[in-house]
């Protein structure tokens, strides 16, 4: 048997950074591969890890060098990973660097608040019999994101507890929100964008202490605004974005890089009536 070809590394290392120019952020997130080639033949034919670069430092690499290095231009990264690898272990011939970003757009003209394009996606369900008719709209897939201004802090404690206390976290979700109609609006489409527009309000302009605070005041606004509903659902995902700890290395993180996660996630639902 000849050994054709090979090649190995790490995939979905997932890396969110906050670019802070002051009160006004952006957001790079990208998902990074890393794939070596080079002289590791007897790792497959004789068990010998003499010369295999551990995946988890192929992983700790590409979270390292994006304190520092990880910009809008990701393509330089991507250079900047692939030179790396190869300057640094002589056994690499080849580096291959893969790099997908999520991007984020700024909301309106807000510092700190993001979705990404393609989001949301519309839905509408309708129940029709003789005698009744339930109409009902909403949307899923809504990606929003805020940089700072959320925290989770005075929860109960016990022995399976590890989570810190924070007055400080991104708080990311892909939103599922609905709402039912008690009356038709003019427009449907048109009113449909003020009860989006109503639920970014208060997500972006006020401190959330959980995601269930703020899903009440995302209802509550709706409300306010749009009197033919008299029902919101809301589901938020909590899209984990997690403080790299960069000590090991030597290297302070002053809440500037974060791996993203999205299993296990958590799961806040709730349904509000007028």
């Amino acid at each position: 048997m000849k050994l054709s070809s090979h090649r190995y590394g790490k995939a979905r290392v997932r890396v969110v950074k906050i670019l802070r120019d002051g009160p006004r952020h952006a957001v790079i997130e990208a998902d990074v591969q890393a794939l070596l080639e080079g002289d590791f033949v007897t790792s497959y034919t004789k068990g010998d890890n003499s010369k295999v670069v551990a995946t988890d430092t192929v992983k700790n690499t590409i979270n390292v060098l994006s304190r520092d290095h990880l910009t809008a231009d990701i393509e330089k990264f991507a250079l900047h990973l692939a030179r790396h690898f190869l300057g640094r272990y002589p056994q690499i011939e080849r580096t291959h660097i893969d790099i997908r970003e999520r991007v984020w757009e700024r909301l309106g003209d807000n510092n700190h608040s993001f979705t990404a394009p393609g989001s949301p996606v519309p839905w509408v369900k309708a129940v029709v019999t003789a005698k009744s008719e339930e109409l009902s709209s909403g949307v899923t897939d809504w990606l929003i994101l805020k940089s700072t201004g959320s925290g989770f802090s005075d929860y109960p404690r016990c022995e399976f507890t590890t989570l810190p206390e924070t007055n400080e976290r991104i708080f990311a979700s892909s939103v599922t929100a609905g709402w039912h109609w008690i009356k038709h609006p003019a427009s449907f489409r048109e009113t449909n964008a003020r009860i989006r527009e109503a639920m970014l309000r208060p997500f972006c302009e006020n401190f959330s202490p959980s995601v269930q605070a703020t899903m009440a005041e995302m209802a509550e606004a709706v409300f306010a605004v749009v009197p033919e509903i008299d029902e919101v659902s809301l589901a938020l995902p909590n899209k984990h974005c997690n403080l790299i700890n960069l000590q090991p290395f030597g290297l302070d993180n002053p809440n500037i890089v974060f791996t993203a996660t999205d299993d296990p996630h958590g799961q806040i639902e709730a349904v509000f009536t007028r």
